[in-house]
């Protein structure tokens, strides 16, 4: 297995990686009142760094003294896998069609303590299906019975309806934005059609902007 390249792992010590810390911090924050159990990132078009955001976050997750399964629920273009440099024969869509009676939970290490990966598997020719069926909910229940927080990769809200499905499923959903790349619009139509499903939005994770001049001495 490769290191996975992720700046919480290869600079700790970076504004990015205190970014994520902050984003966890204000996350326990908002589990004081609804517990955080389950959590999905998706992104409201297509965003290239929507999957590395929430292994980097899952990464300071699990420094935190959390046991955390990140999920990919992305069945049509995962990328998980890929991030940690693991395999891809087995994971969640072989899980969805399994006994959950006698299920074998095909988990894998990342190389980051507290923290266990279970890859999309083989892409299924209707995702949409076993995101929004009753296993899939099922599989949840079972997968926060296991660790302290799961996470979920899922696709784009606009593209396909797999989003807003798995969203409706969880305890609370957040946005990747990417500065200078996600349209106004965009994340309107997509803040309304989960809102629709009946998710619960917890906030939103901005990407690629600029940091401020006036910290880069400190952080330095």
């Amino acid at each position: 297995m490769s290191q996975p390249n992720l700046i919480t792992l290869t600079d700790p010590r970076s504004p990015a990686s205190e970014a994520y810390r902050t984003i966890r911090t204000n996350l326990e924050f908002t589990s004081l009142d609804h517990p955080l159990h389950s959590l999905l990132v998706t992104s409201p078009g297509a965003n290239a760094d929507k999957s590395l955001s929430l292994a980097n976050l899952a990464v300071i997750m699990a420094e935190g003294g959390r046991e955390v399964i990140l999920v990919d629920g992305d069945l049509r273009k995962p990328a998980l896998h890929a991030i940690f440099g693991l395999a891809n024969e087995t994971g969640l869509s072989d899980l969805i069609q399994a006994d959950l009676d006698r299920p074998e939970w095909p988990l894998k290490q990342t190389g980051v303590e507290g923290l266990r990966l279970l890859t999309s598997g083989p892409l299924p020719q209707n995702p949409s299906i076993l995101i929004g069926s009753a296993k899939m909910a099922q599989v949840i229940t079972a997968l926060c019975q296991q660790a302290d927080l799961v996470l979920f990769d899922a696709p784009p809200v606009i593209a396909v309806t797999d989003a807003a499905l798995l969203a409706a499923q969880v305890d609370g959903t957040l946005f990747v934005i990417r500065a200078g790349g996600s349209q106004r619009e965009h994340v309107q139509r997509a803040k309304a059609l989960l809102e629709k499903a009946g998710a619960r939005l917890v906030g939103a994770m901005l990407t690629n902007a600029r940091l401020d001049t006036t910290m880069s001495g400190y952080y330095r």
